[in-house]
């Protein structure tokens, strides 16, 4: 057996983290459903989202809808509190420095770009899409390895932009504060489902599902508000799988 949820960890958020899987498998548990009694932090990501015990991780949009779509099974998506966005979706924030006089997006074209992964849909598809739809291209890119990084970058002067998961901005804004040498240039279309949970082809994911609404339910509000986590929402596969990959 195997449980992560890897997305959203950070020092801040350990507790809250760990009490909510706490209160996840105690539901599980109740439900005949068997799970770790701890959360596999560590874990590499593929490995783990593919194992056949896998009992509940959350992976991104873009390999979910390239890798994992048909060898796992989606149980919900996380509705986050954020702005301007329908329950269970979000947004990138495209971050440049806060003194750079380029004001507009198109004055970045050809600028080097920082991305977490080229599996990210928040950090690599989303903003070449957006990009791209206004005849605005990156191709000079640098892969950072982690959304935390790519923002680093940006301050340091690595690299020109970044776009940072909704989500992860908002806490890098709480708690980093190199957060104020940045600014949100643009945000991507806040049309897009947020990362999703998923479980492997062998459990119930009803069940899951109800669990996990459960825990959340009874999660204390402060530490829900600390993880921006109002609540779970399902969302069909058709809407991860119609979101494009990158040219």
């Amino acid at each position: 057996m195997i449980a992560s949820l890897p997305m959203y960890a950070r020092p801040e958020l350990d507790y809250a983290i760990s009490l909510l899987w706490d209160l996840i498998r105690k539901n599980l548990t109740k439900k005949g459903i068997p799970a770790p009694i701890t959360l596999s932090q560590d874990a590499q990501d593929i490995i783990s989202w593919l194992d056949p015990g896998l009992v509940l991780s959350q992976t991104c949009g873009m390999p979910y809808r390239n890798i994992l779509h048909g060898k796992v099974q989606l149980v919900g998506t996380p509705n986050y509190d954020l702005p301007n966005c329908l329950p269970g979706h979000y947004f990138s924030a495209i971050v440049v420095q806060k003194n750079d006089p380029r004001l507009l997006l198109k004055d970045y074209d050809q600028a080097v770009l920082a991305y977490n992964m080229e599996a990210s849909q928040s950090g690599y598809a989303a903003p070449l899409n957006h990009a791209a739809a206004q005849g605005i291209h990156f191709p000079n890119r640098i892969e950072s390895h982690g959304h935390l990084k790519s923002a680093e970058m940006v301050v340091s002067g690595k690299a020109d932009i970044a776009a940072i998961d909704a989500v992860t901005w908002m806490l890098i804004e709480r708690h980093e504060a190199f957060a104020s040498k940045l600014r949100v240039l643009e945000r991507t279309t806040p049309t897009t489902p947020a990362l999703p949970l998923i479980t492997s082809l062998a459990l119930d994911a009803d069940q899951i599902f109800d669990a996990v609404k459960q825990a959340i339910q009874d999660l204390p509000q402060d530490m829900r508000d600390d993880m921006l986590l109002k609540g779970i929402v399902k969302i069909p596969a058709s809407e991860y799988l119609k979101i494009p990959n990158p040219e």
